[in-house]
């Protein structure tokens, strides 16, 4: 999640810097430069790594109760392929390692290395080496997996109500019917410097926080635990939610030598140029504003805001995607050059798909981006609408500011996700004694994230030009692996990642026809985060688990 204006967490998904470089994120302010003081102490040695906790537990799914041991611990790894090979999993050296030692004097000067934290959930009495096997992790970039952890697949997940801000602890944390542990063992990951992972050494934060240093980062982490667990014949599946789709894109590039079985898009950006946080710095790419419409559509829906109310919503979408990348994006691509006539009549249709006045429409020059619709749409109520789920609203922070100041949907549920990991990992875990666990990196005063990227193939990430677009590694890793399948899902009230964003880019793939029946797509009355509804959950785990039982055997 990003960090709200008001220090609390305000989205899954943060891009930062989409055309000019620098780092801002969603709703976050940018960052100033980092000031050294004279006389800083110097880095401390590396701590001794904690040792892993292995505990027992059961889940029943189906009807079927599943016996499981979980294992939370650590792996670390290098920020080169080098430095990796010369590391053990515990971050020591090799003993018959040929490299130059760092001086002890002088830990700031040792390689970078990143201390991964995970949580793994292996079914017993399982033919471990033939079972599935899932790593999953959130986004942000710099974000934890607690939210995957505690809301979607695990044995536990925190209860909360739906669209709505519930009151303060206990939150109920309770037996998941819903785990994914009947299909797949199950590998939660938090990205360096998020959770309980931790990053040493020189330059480390250059080293890990970065569209590719990320990705490489995850794939060393992949290959050691598949070598420590020895799991390397297992069906393997990557599962990404929001920025971690686009980490799942490169990093299924990255993964030479193995072939996924298949890999599940939660709320996917793959092309930043795409995002509508931020269109109005990118003048001229109009796209954004065409691919949120539906989702724009689907709130208004939701919320009784259309002129008139359809009937029933997907039709309703299905009728609003048609005329979004037809005359709506048709007018855009138009600019200036647009007749007055046409420019009223597009204003017209556009407030009977978004409940947004045809003379706001017009001001806005027929161009809406997601923070201005999220304190559009309800500002006759004083009311903000959510961001990471539109169903959620909550007060008008500022009656008067033209864009939304945070997200309701971060505000009503951040506090209880926090609460259960740490509740869940200290009691029933047994791990994290005197550690911090970090719902993101954002709170480190050196957090930015580099998003420059070299795609496969592609110039150097320092000669990309445009927005971060990683498309060409997904159908890259598609092409070189033409068996592998990908499940692409969202929520019709994703204004993060909106829903018809990620199926655009899908059938934008650089990729031979035949491939596109690779893609199966799944979306669900919901928002980014679809497990927030438990009904909705129920039928996400039904889809993901007949997606891995018909991927396993590489049908």
């Amino acid at each position: 999640m990003a960090v709200g204006r008001n220090g609390r967490f305000s989205g899954l998904l943060v891009v930062a810097g989409l055309l000019a470089g620098s780092w801002t994120g969603f709703g976050q302010e940018k960052k100033s430069e980092k000031v050294v003081v004279a006389g800083t102490p110097a880095a401390a040695p590396v701590p001794a790594a904690p040792a892993d906790s292995v505990t027992d537990g059961s889940v029943t799914v189906g009807g079927q109760v599943i016996a499981y041991r979980a294992v939370a611990g650590t792996l670390t790894v290098g920020a080169t392929a080098t430095q990796d090979a010369t590391i053990g999993f515990d971050g020591k050296t090799l003993p018959d390692a040929q490299v130059n030692s760092p001086d002890k004097d002088k830990p700031e000067d040792a390689p970078a290395t990143a201390r991964i934290f995970y949580t793994a959930y292996f079914k017993k009495d399982a033919a471990a080496e033939h079972r599935p096997v899932t790593f999953l992790y959130n986004g942000g970039p710099g974000s934890a997996t607690m939210w995957l952890h505690m809301g979607s697949f695990g044995p536990k997940r925190v209860a909360i109500p739906d669209a709505e801000h519930q009151e303060g602890a206990p939150y109920a944390i309770v037996s998941n019917e819903s785990s994914l542990l009947d299909v797949t063992d199950l590998v939660f990951i938090d990205a360096p410097g998020t959770g309980f992972s931790r990053i040493y050494g020189k330059d480390k934060e250059k080293a890990f926080w970065g569209t590719d240093q990320d990705a490489h980062a995850f794939e060393r982490f992949i290959r050691r635990f598949l070598s420590k667990y020895d799991r390397w014949n297992s069906p393997k599946y990557l599962f990404g939610e929001s920025y971690g789709t686009p980490r799942s894109a490169v990093l299924s590039a990255d993964l030479q030598n193995v072939d996924l079985n298949g890999i599940i898009l939660l709320s996917q950006i793959l092309s930043f140029d795409n995002s509508v946080d931020g269109p109005k710095w990118n003048p001229g790419v109009d796209q954004a504003y065409a691919l949120a419409l539906p989702t724009y559509a689907a709130t208004a829906f939701y919320h009784h805001k259309l002129p008139t109310q359809p009937a029933a919503l997907e039709p309703f979408l299905a009728e609003v995607e048609q005329w979004a990348l037809g005359e709506y994006m048709t007018a855009l691509l138009q600019g200036s050059e647009l007749p007055e006539a046409k420019r009223q009549e597009i204003a017209t249709k556009l407030h009977g798909y978004t409940g947004l006045p045809v003379a706001y429409l017009l001001r806005a020059n027929l161009r809406v981006a997601g923070g201005v619709f999220s304190k559009q749409l309800q500002t006759d109520e004083d009311t903000t609408t959510g961001r990471l789920d539109s169903r959620f609203k909550g007060p008008d922070l500022d009656p008067l500011s033209g864009d939304a100041e945070y997200d309701p949907q971060s505000q009503a549920i951040s506090s209880a996700y926090t609460a259960a990991i740490n509740d869940y990992m200290r009691k029933q875990l047994k791990y994290g004694e005197q550690q911090t666990y970090l719902p993101g990196a954002y709170s480190d005063p050196s957090f930015s994230w580099d998003l420059r990227h070299q795609a496969p193939g592609g110039p150097s990430a320092t000669e990309q030009e445009g927005g971060t677009n990683v498309m060409p590694d997904l159908a890259d890793t598609m092409k070189a692996n033409p068996r592998m399948k990908v499940m692409l899902a969202g929520g019709y009230y994703d204004l993060a990642t909106p829903y018809f964003e990620g199926k655009f880019e899908m059938h934008h793939l650089q990729i031979p026809q035949k491939l596109q029946s690779n893609i199966s797509y799944h979306y669900y009355e919901a928002g980014h985060m679809v497990y927030v509804n438990e009904a909705v959950l129920k039928q996400f785990h039904a889809d993901v688990a007949a997606f891995i039982k018909s991927t396993e055997s590489g049908k």
